[in-house]
């Protein structure tokens, strides 16, 4: 008898979840679909489903990409409404349309006039009014064509081979040389920092590094979390650090304006920063400090992430892959035969003779895929393969959609840099530093800095992971749990 009642309290139990469930999950799609939209948009939204009230799909997102198959939550799409490549979601708090075709990828990234940059809330307070998450395509243009000129192709950044070159040769024998382990992903961190320190503040100080380089893993965390400003919440965390990291830089411009006043100001290496300070607009307005500040923040963040995460990836995949490691590592010691003995030092000419490392890399960015989505809106109602993107919307290139499509490269799972001897990828089916016009202009620089570091790796270094059956950690950027702890051994 008890058994029985027991059994009848949890069916009921299951059943009033089941029936609640439902409701809150047709309520959600009745306000966003029937009630938002007009009987026209409705009937030519894409398939999917706009989850729960407030919080959409965001458990399903977040349950994918915490478990070992973040592919899983596309996929799952693809499985219950079709290959079409568009589908209708609610994420990052926002109505929105998920796309994951190179066809569409490449038509939204390249259509500023119908798609405006749509990032969460959280990433438009945390990287500011004037970085390029925020600003008009108009100013856009204007402040990508100032900020941009020395990272952008491999002519410009050839003066900083020599400098790059030497930060790595320094770091790496300091890293063979100590005795306990390193986590790996934390040094190469600090190398790329160095780099793009030097790039737009100027300056080689290891204060300046330590002091703003401790507060970017909280802003990291925050940049796509949920904009809840409470203590214990990641956001939270990440505004205390973009305010420390703001004052930090606000001392550095009022640094560089006194070193002007002064007979300094020939002492101070220039950087980014200042053509920042100096530059007018066409009625000479110069840009505030504020401006200033927020574009530094993006590129200091930006500049050194994308590039340490993959350079690090680069070096695990090789090191699963022996025939692998070894072709790469080959490639490298030709060049180093060709070079004459009066010629010291890595030129912008053997960095393009690199061509199986090239595909490496390529392979790399593709696997890895450091960036999961690029965001946009809809500025108007937009029809994209028949559906209806209603204005407004939130629409999410979905890069590992595209990466990890069997569709656009065989067996997607598999690390092959092979595949990219005989494959040209279409438009829009690659596409790990976005595309169009806001494609990123630190992609040159960040593959120049991976080659000069891989470089400088595989002729003299080899690695052992301690813990290399660790948990991956797909979000914010897919790494180690532990950030790769390991030894760093030097080749005899």
């Amino acid at each position: 008898m008890e058994l029985d009642f027991l059994w009848l309290i949890l069916a009921i139990f299951l059943g009033t979840y089941v029936v609640l469930f439902g409701f809150l999950i047709k309520l959600n799609e009745w306000y966003y679909v029937s009630f938002m939209l007009s009987p026209e948009k409705r009937r030519s939204l894409p398939p999917g489903d706009m989850g729960w009230p407030l919080i959409g799909n965001m458990f399903s997102f977040l349950r994918a990409f915490k478990s070992t198959n973040p592919d899983s939550f596309i996929f799952n799409l693809v499985h219950r409404y079709g290959r079409t490549g568009i589908y209708k979601s609610h994420l990052f708090g926002s109505p929105s349309v998920i796309i994951c075709t190179p066809e569409t990828c490449r038509r939204v990234l390249m259509d500023t006039e119908q798609f405006a940059l749509g990032y969460p809330a959280s990433t438009k307070h945390l990287t500011g009014k004037k970085s390029f998450h925020s600003i008009s395509v108009a100013e856009h243009r204007r402040l990508r064509k100032l900020t941009t000129s020395s990272i952008t192709g491999h002519e410009a950044l050839a003066m900083y081979i020599e400098y790059i070159q030497d930060i790595v040769i320094t770091s790496l024998d300091e890293w063979a040389r100590r005795d306990k382990p390193i986590e790996f992903l934390t040094e190469i961190r600090k190398i790329a920092f160095k780099v793009i320190n030097h790039i737009f503040l100027g300056s080689d100080s290891d204060s300046i590094l330590e002091s703003v380089e401790k507060y970017y893993t909280d802003l990291i965390y925050g940049l796509k979390s949920s904009a809840i400003n409470i203590p214990g919440f990641a956001f939270h965390r990440a505004l205390k650090a973009r305010k420390k990291l703001l004052k930090i830089l606000q001392t550095e411009l009022d640094e560089r304006r006194a070193m002007r006043k002064s007979d300094d100001r020939q002492k101070a290496k220039k950087g980014m920063i200042d053509l920042m300070m100096e530059v007018e607009d066409e009625n000479g307005t110069k840009l505030e400090d504020e401006d200033i500040k927020d574009l530094l923040l993006m590129f200091l963040l930006a500049g050194h992430e994308s590039t340490s995460h993959a350079a690090m990836w680069t070096i695990l995949y090789l090191h699963l892959h022996p025939e692998m490691l070894q072709k790469a590592k080959e490639e490298q010691e030709e060049i180093m035969k060709r070079r004459p003995s009066t010629h010291k030092g890595l030129t912008l000419f053997e960095i393009k003779q690199m061509e199986y490392l090239a595909k490496v890399i390529d392979e790399t960015l593709r696997r890895t895929n450091l960036s999961f989505s690029n965001f946009r809106e809809a500025r108007i109602d937009v029809t994209i393969k028949g559906y209806t993107i209603p204005k407004g919307w939130k629409v999410l290139v979905w890069n590992r959609g595209v990466h990890m499509d069997p569709v656009n490269y065989r067996d997607p799972n598999q690390y092959d840099p092979s595949r990219w001897e005989k494959h040209v990828a279409k438009p829009g089916a690659f596409i790990p530093f976005g595309g169009g016009p806001r494609i990123c202009p630190g992609a040159d620089l960040a593959k120049l800095e991976i080659s000069i570091f891989l470089h400088c790796f595989l002729l003299n270094y080899k690695l052992e992971r301690l813990n290399p059956g660790c948990r991956i950690v797909y979000l914010p950027i897919p790494k180690p749990s532990d950030n790769c702890i390991a030894k760093v051994i030097k080749l005899r």
